[in-house]
């Protein structure tokens, strides 16, 4: 990515007081909230990773022993409430905080909120205060941190989206690692071992972000601190005078995307119930001989190449701010050796021990790896190859989503009607995972950018958790629908239950493609 500045971008951030260094082409910023990201989706998602696991797990094994039926139920309310609350949050940061202190005390919630779970052994309401604060953590953090990205930049800048993909790397950078480690950890040595350690990445993102927030300008600052920082010098953002009949199309058209969303996440938020249960009981996990040494030595990679990419980051970050801003390269660089620690002894554990089983959690991270793997590509092709209008990118998405249940129907196929175990290949649960994450790639981060791009200022925040209301009700529809999965194996078939989430995303996607000129028409410009 070039380093060459933009004069566009640098002069957006001059009036916002925001700190002109770039890290590979971006401001220096987007790479401070990109590892403020990264440790919150490695705290939700390696808790996340286990919940379904720890719920029906044996009692001998510190389980809970439910049904998969009442486990998903309560996996779909966590992960439904976990996106209806940034509606909440927006608003409160819109009106009250600003972004930057809603992040911060988002954070600290989902810090004491991982706490609480990690004493369930104590007694089970530990495990379900734990779930209630970091439902309110996610709600006052996710919507804000989006949006400061957003403000990073030019509505029109062809950097944004690049920017957001990359930040979108950082999520999922956090999302593999912590299901890489949290996920093992819980599963070979104890569920509140991995519940705990994802609230310490939390507690070390709040700090780092916590040290660093002078770096934003007014960019994130309460109402009464962002006449403050007029008073000061800064320029704050512009008088909106966009015309009242384009702020309406262009809502119109946030709308139109955010519910055939609902048909992407209803069929990607499989991965945390149904696909688990699919990993768990019907896929070949127990490798023998060759195939499990090879298994071991591509585990270690995937280990350690996400690790490597990351911490290289770090270091380019680290060489533009860490004169200004020691204390924040220093808790992230202190996180970053207790995370090499912990996967250096996974591996090493690993190859110490005969049997090669893999665990259920290792499934989920691909998706991650794909993405961390992936996601520069992307934003290349958007930025310097085909960069086709949001919604053609948003249809692409809802077809390969479609395309790996597809996959993964076709692989359960010799799966007998109404069996509740099989011993099905991994390879077509790795297929599947692989084409959701390019379908993730162009509706995810594309969706995030044209939120801002296509949103008021003043309801930046308030849109952000409408966008999350969406998700909120694709996550409660797809643990509702994953519910159901013995009682349509045992009347149908394994493929007839995936080839449901099949064809919904794709259908939507063809709708999508041929509302596209009129959504592009009522864009008024922004691309």
């Amino acid at each position: 990515m070039s380093e060459e500045k933009d004069p566009q971008l640098i002069a957006h951030l001059a009036k916002r007081g925001v700190d002109d260094k770039m890290v590979m082409g971006h401001p220096a910023g987007l790479f401070v909230l990109f590892f403020t990201e990264m440790w919150e989706r490695f705290s939700y998602y390696g808790m996340r990773a286990l919940l379904v696991i720890f719920l029906v797990g044996e009692l001998t094994t510190g389980g809970w022993e439910w049904s998969r039926q009442d486990a998903m139920n309560l996996f779909g309310l966590y992960t439904m409430f976990v996106y209806f609350t940034p509606l909440l949050g927006g608003i409160i940061a819109d009106k009250l905080t600003g972004f930057k202190k809603a992040i911060i005390i988002g954070a600290l919630l989902m810090t004491l909120g991982h706490g609480s779970m990690a004493l369930e052994g104590i007694h089970q309401y530990f495990f379900y205060l734990g779930l209630i604060l970091m439902i309110l953590g996610n709600g006052m953090f996710k919507p804000n941190i989006s949006s400061m990205v957003g403000q990073l930049y030019p509505d029109n800048s062809t950097k944004k989206d690049a920017g957001y993909t990359i930040f979108y790397m950082g999520i999922n950078a956090g999302a593999f690692l912590g299901m890489l480690l949290c996920g093992y950890i819980g599963e070979k040595i104890g569920w509140h071992y991995g519940f705990g350690l994802a609230g310490v990445f939390m507690f070390f993102g709040m700090l780092q972000f916590y040290f660093a927030t002078k770096l934003f300008g007014v960019i994130g600052e309460s109402p009464e601190e962002t006449k403050q920082g007029l008073a000061a010098g800064k320029e704050a953002e512009e008088e909106d005078t966009t015309p009242a009949n384009v702020r309406r199309d262009r809502l119109i058209v946030v709308g139109v995307l955010m519910f055939f969303s609902i048909f992407f996440f209803l069929s990607f938020e499989q991965a945390g119930g149904s696909m688990t249960i699919f990993a768990q009981d019907y896929t070949q996990r127990v490798l023998e001989g060759n195939t499990g040494i090879t298994f071991k030595w591509v585990d270690a990679l995937l280990t350690l190449f996400p690790l490597v990419i990351v911490t290289y980051v770090l270091w380019s970050l680290g060489k533009q701010i860490y004169a200004k801003y020691p204390t924040t390269i220093l808790f992230t660089a202190i996180s970053f050796a207790i995370v090499w620690g912990l996967g250096v002894w996974k591996i090493g554990r690993e190859f110490s021990v005969e049997e090669t089983e893999v665990t259920v959690s290792w499934f989920q991270i691909l998706n991650s790896f794909f993405i961390i793997t992936l996601a520069s590509a992307f934003s290349k092709m958007w930025e310097k190859v085909w960069n086709p209008v949001g919604p053609i990118k948003f249809a692409l998405g809802l077809i390969l989503v479609g395309v790996g249940f597809a996959v993964l129907a076709f692989g359960a196929k010799d799966i007998p009607q109404g069996a509740a175990t099989a011993s099905v290949s991994m390879i077509w649960l790795i297929l599947a995972y692989f084409f959701h994450t390019t379908g993730e790639l162009c509706l995810s981060p594309v969706g995030l950018s044209y939120v801002s791009k296509l949103s008021p200022k003043k309801l930046l925040g308030l849109i952000f958790g409408l966008w999350f209301t969406a998700s909120a009700i694709a996550n409660g529809l797809a643990q509702f629908l994953g519910g159901y999965i013995d009682q349509i194996v045992a009347e149908h078939s394994m493929t007839y239950f995936f080839g449901i989430f099949a064809v919904l995303p794709a259908s939507a996607g063809l709708v999508l493609i041929l509302l596209s000129p009129k959504l592009k028409k009522m864009m008024h410009g922004i691309h």
